[in-house]
C-alpha cells in the first residue's frame, strides 16, 4: 500500500486553510460578518481534515513498519533553517486547535470583544502554521536534496 499521496493532500489542505483564513480576515475588515463566519468555519473544517489526515498518515506508517518521519537531507544552513521552521511550526501547531475552538465559541456566542482579542493572537499563529505546513511539505518532498 502506498501512502505517498497523503502528504500532498495534507499540504493542499494547509494551503487551502491559509487561503480561507486570509479571505475570512478580508471579509470581516469589510464588515461582511456572514461571509467571514462561513470562511472561518470552512478553515476550521479544512484544518480538522488536515489533522485527521496527518494523524492517519502517521498511524498508517506505524502499522506498515515504516519510519514515522521523512528525513530532510540538507546540510549546514539548510538543515538549520529546516529545523527552525519545523520546530516553530510544531510548537505553534499545538495551539491552533485551542485557538480555533475558542474563536468558534466566542463567535457563536457573539462575544465580539473577546473574539477580537483572541483572534489578534490566534489568526497570525494559525496562518503561520498553515503556511509553514506547506513549506515543510515542499522541503521534505519535492525540494529534499
Amino acid at each position: 500500500m502506498t501512502l505517498a499521496w497523503i502528504p500532498l493532500v495534507n499540504a493542499c489542505l494547509n494551503g487551502l486553510a491559509a487561503a480561507l483564513l486570509i479571505a475570512g480576515r478580508l471579509q470581516i475588515r469589510r464588515g461582511r460578518e456572514r461571509a467571514h463566519a462561513r470562511l472561518m468555519g470552512s478553515a476550521v473544517g479544512v484544518s480538522a481534515l488536515f489533522l485527521v489526515g496527518y494523524v492517519g498518515h502517521k498511524a498508517a506508517r506505524a502499522l506498515l513498519d515504516r519510519p514515522m518521519h521523512t528525513h530532510f537531507n540538507g546540510e549546514g544552513l539548510a538543515l538549520a533553517g529546516y529545523y527552525a521552521v519545523l520546530f516553530s511550526h510544531l510548537l505553534l501547531a499545538m495551539t491552533v486547535p485551542v485557538f480555533a475552538v475558542t474563536l468558534v465559541i466566542l463567535g457563536l456566542l457573539d462575544k465580539r470583544r473577546a473574539h477580537r482579542r483572541v483572534a489578534a493572537w490566534g489568526f497570525p499563529i494559525w496562518l503561520y502554521v498553515s503556511i509553514t505546513g506547506v513549506v515543510i511539505y515542499l522541503l521534505l518532498y519535492p525540494l529534499n536534496p
